[in-house]
């Protein structure tokens, strides 16, 4: 399964710094104001090829007149008993407070993986403070700056050697194709694995969320020997209110990340929505392999082909730029093209194990390369010398070697993936093109 890292901290300590840092992105705000960050954010961390998730929680107030004191403060206690390792986030500048107190007695009641990581060591100065956070008893403290980056390397080194190992559920999961059933609620997850069992093994109802868990089914029939995972629906954010309903979100992403190939249910009644765009972003994001299942297909009027045609275009340009992976369209009631999904599943799962030979790239992409060779950046001519495809990588990936690496562009990787999915069959996974210097 995928392994969690939770920031926690009281307010204005520099947590959504830090996850920005560690994640290499702008998602969380960063505001001198306390209590800027409300909602959970979510990223992916990759240090020394090991990869896990993080999620950047509100500060820890209590007695507050912020009116979302109660709700910050639950979030964060569901971040803590749902991570498999924290972050306590302290402030170096202002030492230690009695919420960093309370906080620290609730991480030593846990009895979860710490590291207690003093942020704000922007000089030298500063790190004479450092030594007083060992009263909090949670270990050595690991004196850092999330603005400029100081220590995050040696912190990183600490986070990856504390991650839990795999379990041996775990080694057997990774040996047996996984395929998550995801999409928002009540778009027909649990009917269309109970349709694949030919059981009522799924609790299934007109009530939004009736899935709370990620629920692993083995189905080994006609041929097939894969697990298939029915998850809670996601909802947005601004809609996830009870504590329980937190728990299946996490595990619905968690169960994302331990996939192989992801099942997206679309209710075709419904059309796309902002909720099924930010599900592939959450898969792409994941590196997943996708195949778009536009359920509940009987219930819809206009069944033609102009009208398939169109609902498939939509759906491309809302995902665009990735538009290379099926499109289904599919009733779990009547199980309409139900079995296609899952023939269609272990095809795109296929594509991912995929490799070619490199006397076979080099050949084809030579003549592609040719034909349009990288532009010229400031009279510098990029020349390509030769391509291989990364063995024992998870997705896909291609490395292109050449002189001037720095001066290959995102359209022009663009062209090539294009070109390598006109010459191999690798419809519904994303490959990775990254170009190094010969």
């Amino acid at each position: 399964m995928g392994q969690l890292v939770a920031i926690v901290g009281r307010p204005n300590v520099g947590k959504s710094t830090l996850f920005n840092r560690l994640t290499q992105t702008r998602t969380a705000i960063v505001d001198p104001t306390a209590g800027t960050t409300r909602d959970r954010q979510y990223g992916k961390v990759d240090w020394n090829g090991k990869e896990f998730s993080i999620v950047d929680t509100g500060g820890w107030v209590v007695n507050s007149e912020d009116i979302f004191e109660g709700e910050i403060n639950k979030q964060v206690a569901l971040a803590i008993e749902q991570a498999d390792e924290i972050l306590f986030v302290v402030d170096a500048m202002n030492g230690v407070t009695d919420l960093d107190d309370h906080v620290a007695e609730i991480l030593r009641k846990s009895r979860k993986p710490v590291i207690l990581v003093a942020n704000k060591v922007d000089s030298n100065d500063w790190l004479y403070n450092v030594p007083e956070f060992y009263s909090l008893g949670l270990g050595d403290p690991y004196p850092i700056s999330a603005v400029n980056g100081f220590g995050t390397g040696d912190l990183l080194d600490e986070v990856v050697a504390k991650l839990p190992e795999k379990t041996d559920e775990d080694e057997a999961l990774d040996n047996i194709p996984k395929f998550a059933i995801v999409g928002r609620p009540n778009a027909g997850k649990s009917s269309l694995i109970n349709a694949f069992i030919g059981e009522e093994r799924h609790i299934v109802t007109d009530i939004a969320g009736t899935t709370r868990d990620s629920i692993y089914t083995r189905y080994n029939k006609f041929g097939f020997d894969f697990y298939l995972v029915d998850t809670a629906g996601i909802r947005k954010k601004n809609k996830v209110n009870e504590d329980i309903e937190y728990y299946s979100v996490i595990r619905s992403i968690r169960a994302i990340e331990a996939s192989d190939v992801c099942i997206l249910m679309i209710d075709g009644t419904r059309g796309i929505e902002a909720q099924d765009t930010s599900i592939f972003s959450l898969i792409q994001r994941n590196k997943k392999g996708l195949v778009v299942c536009v359920n509940k297909w009987d219930l819809v009027e206009d069944k033609s082909v102009a009208a398939i045609k169109h609902y498939e275009a939509a759906i491309r340009e809302r995902f665009a730029p990735f538009t290379d992976f099926p499109i289904l369209f599919t009733s779990a009631l009547t199980k309409q093209r139900i079995f296609k999904v899952l023939e269609t599943a272990v095809k795109v799962y296929e594509n991912r194990q995929r490799q070619v030979q490199t006397h076979q790239l080099n050949t084809v992409m030579q003549e592609v390369i040719a034909a349009y060779p990288p532009p010229a950046n400031k009279g510098k001519y990029v020349k390509i010398k030769y391509v291989t495809m990364l063995k024992g990588s998870p997705i896909p990936t291609f490395i292109f070697f050449c002189n001037l690496p720095q001066w290959v562009k995102e359209p022009y990787r663009r062209y090539l993936e294009n070109k390598i999915r006109e010459n191999w069959d690798f419809h519904g996974t994303p490959i990775n093109v990254f170009m190094r210097e010969k």
